[in-house]
């Protein structure tokens, strides 16, 4: 009679071979095929155990089959929460529960707005925004105050497009739409000649502009294109245009545009064409947004009005009569009242620089983004919330803009709706139809369906995967360890798990993922998959495999495992994201994983209606990498049977205290062993002669030299004589 060691070899030397040929018999084949194509239709758990062929397969896939009479007992575990260490499957001692109902998402993706990796990325490219916009004022004043020097003529200054844009963001004017030929008139205009073309505009800012610059009506310059002073108030405008947030350097920029600019003020109106003015005033005064232009106009002219509104110091501060105008003689301010209207708007900026900081911003943003559910409740403005204090922090969708390098002003919340309604995986949608990947950045930073509802984050890998892949790499890393060692391997381990979500929230392609050596063997080592073992070329070709194809690069590889971690991610077979590949309450590759464990159960099962011996020394082999001490061989009654047999123990032994048994265990077994395919087979091949002794099969004489290592014939001997004995 053939020994079990020898039957046990038969199967495990040619395991791949072994699983295929069970998997190809008929009734396999076929619950598997249902198991695959009906699997995804499922949507609760009712339904799920309700589908006697669907719930019956999983059950025995997990070595739960014994339990798929209790219903009610296993419909508890997979409404499990198990990021709850207290929640129903977590407080099992038997893991295979935990591991069962970790193969199901009934709970279902989280559906929301943004995933924390998504926020996070928008509000530090939001906060960011603001070092950038410091930089460029800078680099732009710079290349202004170094190269304006070296202009001599109008056609030279408009010729340098940097320059130019400079000084008509400086005066408010648009870089886009002022044409060369209109700014060479402005410019070269007679501004004593009231006939001359910048003063027949009827425009103070470009009378501003003019002003600015020494050109001679034929372009030419007699000296220096601009004084000091010439530049100075061109190098604060442009400060004050382009900034956004209050900061003590555009506080200053303010002050000296005011006064370089106030003293050439004669009318209302003047002074209310200058944007730049008018914001001074509102600093200064304390009038907010909310209040027109025309509040200051009116008072401005009207002590009555202005005493009306409460705006009386305004009023004071300046010397126009009701019609906005200046009597003979008269300026806009004094000194007396330019000094009072600078300190006004000094102390108030103060405040504003003070409390400039945007976290109050992004705490609103991180509050508020938690509670969105649709497109409306994105694009609802903060005056619509309870909370009075939020009023005056910028909008979501202004924010998330800014975050992408998109100006609010310019793209309104009908236009952000489009966008984030069109689909960036349709080249033929409304967002790609801008032609602007700063747009489909920005809508990809959203979960949002064509109906406008919130739905769940599309990425590389499901965060639900994810999580089981953290805890996967969590438990290999640490296996074994106690003391300093597991607080160091913990740390370090944590380390990569934030790695490695922080990153699969932004990997786009299988190419991406690849290229990154840290997270491929991230994903490896939680697979229990050496990094080692395989090359990146076969990576490639695994990732470009299609999972559908039995012939295809992964599926032919030996280990199943390299299939089931390329259905872990949702890539289609050209390496890009793919909703497809999803799934509903299982994702892909948890299904592979589900039939690769049907089909090695059922050649265990197989195995064990001609020898038990041989099933046990097979669950053994598989469940060896898995185990993490004592009581994991405690509470699995198959690994107690090969345990006892092993070390010819009674099985009474189950009747001492728990951890007299645990001490027992550890003194037969080195844990960390396990982990050792070597040191695993010489238990193993202990294991069958013990059993073979025990149960009186195979040759004693075999047994006996196996168990005492005196053989000097080897396994793959025995197997071939084996072999010979079975033809």
């Amino acid at each position: 009679m053939v020994s079990t060691y020898v039957s046990y070899l038969s199967v495990a030397r040619n395991l791949s071979a072994s699983l295929s040929s069970v998997a190809s018999q008929a009734t396999v084949s076929r619950d598997s095929d249902y198991y695959k194509e009906n699997i995804d239709k499922v949507t609760t758990v009712d339904e799920f155990m309700g589908d006697y062929k669907l719930y019956s397969y999983a059950m025995k896939a997990y070595g739960l089959e014994d339990m798929t009479y209790a219903k009610a007992f296993m419909k508890k575990v997979l409404e499990s929460d198990l990021s709850d260490s207290s929640s129903f499957a977590n407080t099992l001692s038997d893991s295979r529960y935990a591991e069962f109902a970790a193969a199901f998402k009934f709970g279902g993706e989280t559906k929301t707005a943004q995933s924390d990796v998504q926020r996070d990325n928008l509000l530090d490219a939001y906060e960011e925004s603001f070092d950038t916009e410091a930089d460029d004022i800078t680099d732009e004043t710079d290349y202004f105050e170094e190269n304006i020097s070296s202009i001599t003529s109008v056609d030279d200054f408009l010729s340098s497009s940097r320059l130019k844009n400079y000084a008509l963001t400086a005066f408010g004017l648009s870089t886009e739409y002022t044409s060369s030929s209109f700014l060479k008139q402005v410019l070269t205009s007679d501004l004593d000649d009231a006939d001359s073309f910048v003063n027949q505009l009827g425009d103070d800012v470009y009378v501003s502009l003019a002003k600015a610059f020494n050109f001679n009506e034929d372009g030419s310059t007699d000296g220096d294109v601009m004084s000091e002073d010439q530049i100075s108030l061109v190098t604060s405008g442009y400060a004050v245009a382009s900034s956004t947030i209050a900061s003590t350097e555009t506080g200053e920029a303010y002050d000296t545009y005011f006064a370089a600019e106030i003293g050439n003020i004669t009318s209302v109106d003047q002074l209310m064409s200058d944007d730049k003015l008018v914001g001074y005033l509102r600093i200064a005064y304390g009038l907010s947004d909310d209040e027109s232009d025309s509040y200051i106009s009116a008072a401005l002219k009207s002590a009555d009005i202005a005493e009306a509104i409460g705006l009386s110091d305004l009023h004071e501060a300046f010397n126009f009569d009701e019609d906005g105008a200046l009597a003979d003689g008269d300026t806009a301010q004094t000194s007396d009242q330019t000094a009072t209207t600078t300190a006004a708007f000094d102390e108030n900026y103060e405040v504003l620089v003070a409390n400039t900081s945007t976290e109050d911003a992004t705490d609103n943003y991180t509050t508020r983004i938690a509670s969105v559910t649709s497109i409306d409740d994105f694009l609802v403005s903060n005056a619509d919330d309870d909370d009075d204090d939020n009023d005056d922090l910028p909008e979501l969708w202004e924010m998330a803009l800014r975050a992408y390098d998109i100006d609010p002003d310019s793209v309104s919340r009908s236009e952000v709706r489009k966008i984030l309604e069109s689909d960036p995986t349709d080249s033929k949608s409304y967002v790609n139809s801008l032609k602007d990947d700063r747009f489909v950045a920005f809508r990809k930073a959203f979960n949002f369906d064509d109906n406008g509802d919130v739905t769940v984050p599309l990425q590389a890998m499901s965060e639900s995967v994810v999580d089981d892949y953290a805890a996967y790499y969590k438990q290999n890393k640490i296996r074994y360890l106690e003391g300093d060692e597991l607080t160091e391997a913990t740390d370090a381990a944590n380390d990569e798990i934030t790695y490695f979500r922080e990153q699969m929230a932004t990997i786009t392609t299988a190419s991406e993922f690849l290229a990154d050596d840290r997270l491929v063997s991230f994903a490896l080592e939680a697979k229990g998959l050496d990094p080692d073992d395989v090359t990146s070329d076969e990576l490639k070709k695994m990732f470009s495999s299609d999972l559908d194809d039995e012939d295809s690069y992964v599926n032919k590889q030996d280990d199943n495992r390299f299939a089931e971690l390329v259905g872990s991610f949702n890539f289609d077979q050209d390496g890009n994201i793919s909703a497809d590949p999803t799934g509903t309450v299982q994702q892909r590759g948890d299904v592979l994983e589900t039939i690769d464990s049907y089909v090695r159960l059922t050649l265990e099962d197989d195995q064990g209606d001609s020898n038990t011996g041989v099933r046990l020394a097979l669950y053994f082999e598989r469940k060896a990498p898995e185990i993490s001490n004592a009581y994991d061989i405690l509470g699995d009654s198959a690994l107690f049977e090969f345990f006892t047999t092993t070390f010819n123990l009674s099985s009474y032994v189950s009747n001492m205290d728990v951890e007299k048994q645990a001490e027992m265990v550890n003194n037969f077994i080195d844990m960390e062993d396990l982990s050792d395919p070597d040191k695993v087979d010489d238990l193993i091949q202990r294991f069958t002669a013990m059993y073979d002794m025990a149960n009186g099969t195979g040759t004693t004489s075999s047994a006996l030299s196996i168990l005492t290592g005196s053989s000097t014939i080897s396994a793959d001997t025995l197997l071939a004589v084996a072999q010979l004995k079975s033809s």
